[in-house]
């Protein structure tokens, strides 16, 4: 069972998880991270790591999100890898909690 990138993280884009990470299975979208479900091996390694708590169990996914799961395993198959931490963007803070925010998202 893989881990799941959520709302939260859409121009929040953290990449304090990707750190840690130990089979580099988080893609980079230009304002959001996805992890690769046939990559990722289930360690929860990244769940604490995430400042804007936008990680999740497949299982555990907040009702209403449950489209992150297959929108996950869409982007990890477009988007470059990443492996190596970046600075968040200069206004992450002010988007971290604003709800609904797929339509904010850029492919």
């Amino acid at each position: 069972m893989a881990f799941v990138v959520t709302d939260n993280c859409i121009r929040c884009k953290h990449t304090d998880c990707v750190e840690v990470c130990p089979v580099d299975c988080f893609y980079e979208g230009p304002n959001f991270l996805v992890i690769n479900p046939d990559e990722c091996i289930d360690c929860a390694l990244c769940e604490p790591e995430c400042p804007a708590e936008a990680i999740f169990e497949e299982d555990d996914v907040p009702a209403g999100q449950e489209n992150f799961v297959e929108l996950n395993a869409e982007l990890s198959e477009i988007w470059p890898n990443i492996t190596e931490k970046k600075d968040a963007p200069e206004d992450a803070e002010e988007w971290d909690g604003v709800e609904n925010k797929l339509q904010y998202l850029e492919r």
